[in-house]
């Protein structure tokens, strides 16, 4: 240890070697979850429900979660590195949990058209990222990281104005998808593509 209170990786880029083998892996994961669900556009079933108007255009969704894959490779090639950390066990379990719920949802949602099912998982991820204050601390052993106040920050941002941005950007998403969502529950596209 630092007087910095920093710890020093026992090797600087040992992650990196992680990184050659979780990066594909779950970029392939994410790959197999998508064309296991028939994700996106061209799905009969999710190109006729109603959809919110500020809805990003179809190429957009490919691009950002091919690019969370390929941090959650990385975010695991982290842990994994980290031999020895006190919490490094609990903090694969939860990364696993969290992926399983990642790789669980496009074939909920487009392969099995379960909207309030995967509105389920969608809440049960988060939940499980706001209650994973122990996730932090091992992120934090993880990244081999501490400050003197062991607080998460992200992006610069602590506590009290992270919350108070993520909790808007989930009111603003919850009032942005509840009209689709409750017309296109009401509706079954099934059942419209048969009467046509």
């Amino acid at each position: 240890m630092t007087d910095s209170g920093t710890i020093t990786p026992k090797r600087p880029n040992g992650w990196l070697r992680w990184a050659l083998v979780t990066v594909p892996a779950i970029v392939l994961l994410g790959l197999l979850s998508a064309r296991l669900g028939d994700s996106g556009y061209g799905n009969p079933w999710f190109d006729r429900l109603i959809k919110p108007e500020i809805m990003p255009p179809g190429w957009a969704f490919p691009v950002a979660w091919t690019t969370l894959y390929i941090l959650m490779g990385f975010a695991l090639a982290l842990i994994l590195d980290a031999r020895g950390a006190r919490w490094r066990g609990i903090a694969i379990a939860l990364f696993l949990f969290q992926l399983a719920l990642n790789m669980a949802w496009s074939p909920v949602f487009f392969g099995l058209h379960r909207i309030m099912l995967a509105l389920g998982l969608i809440i049960a991820g988060t939940v499980h990222v706001l209650f994973a204050d122990r996730a932090t601390k091992t992120a934090q052993l993880a990244y081999a990281v501490f400050t003197p106040e062991p607080t998460f920050s992200f992006l610069g941002f602590r506590n009290p104005v992270l919350w108070l941005i993520l909790g808007g950007i989930v009111v603003m998403s919850l009032i942005a998808i509840t009209p689709p969502l409750l017309r296109n529950i009401r509706r079954n596209p099934i059942k419209d593509m048969r009467d046509e």
